[in-house]
């Protein structure tokens, strides 16, 4: 996933150009039986941050996301899973998709802070280069420092990098959709999806997520 922002500095590993996704193939994958049901509305319901969409509002499915930006298995939905579900879902009006912090550790923390602070017109190519890139600063011994590179491609300062990365509030409010996810909704674990208020505990391939969506269309 090529990030959308012009960039100023390009660090070590910088993500290749994606190949066309292929489509999925709903028939090829039985759609795995939810963990359980949610209602809909309290889903939904504002949270302690704006929800970053993917995909038109008003379309019929919405796929909520709980993730961690140093989750492994959620790093792979959004390599392998994620392109072919934008292409035949999301880029087609049939589904949305909301992506929702779950930060299981302070590098995951920082990261979503920053994808907040890269503003809501480069919010989501943020988060595809944090996803892209996580093995170069996930496990860095300077995290701080690979992370101010990817900043950087979004325009950021190193000024500005320090302020977002020490904004409490920002901070707490990140917190408070991991609290929500957790205490409201039975989040204990990344991924976590909810499909029209099933849940799915645990990666889905592209064909499991697009027999579930096509439930529900």
């Amino acid at each position: 996933m090529a990030p959308a922002f012009a960039q100023s500095e390009t660090p070590a590993a910088a993500p290749a150009a994606p190949a066309a996704a292929a489509q999925t193939n709903p028939s090829a994958a039985t759609a795995p039986a939810p963990e359980g049901t949610v209602d809909v509305a309290k889903l939904m319901a504002p949270q302690a941050l704006p929800d970053i969409i993917i995909g038109k509002a008003d379309a019929p499915v919405t796929i909520i996301e709980y993730a961690s930006m140093t989750c492994s298995h959620c790093r792979d939905f959004h390599s392998e899973t994620y392109p072919k579900i934008k292409a035949d879902y999301l880029d087609t009006g049939k589904a949305k998709l909301i992506l929702r912090e779950f930060p299981f550790d302070p590098r995951a923390l920082g990261a979503f802070m920053l994808a907040r602070c890269a503003g809501d017109d480069k919010r989501t190519a943020m988060v595809d280069v944090l996803f892209d890139q996580q093995r170069e600063w996930a496990g860095a011994e300077n995290a701080s420092a690979a992370l101010l590179k990817i900043a950087q491609l979004a325009g950021m300062t190193q000024d500005q990098f320090a302020a977002c990365l020490k904004d409490t509030d920002l901070q707490g409010k990140v917190v408070a959709v991991q609290a929500a996810g957790q205490n409201e909704f039975g989040v204990n674990a990344t991924p976590t999806f909810f499909v029209n208020g099933d849940k799915y505990a645990g990666a889905l391939s592209a064909d499991e997520m697009a027999a579930v969506i096509e439930k529900h269309l």
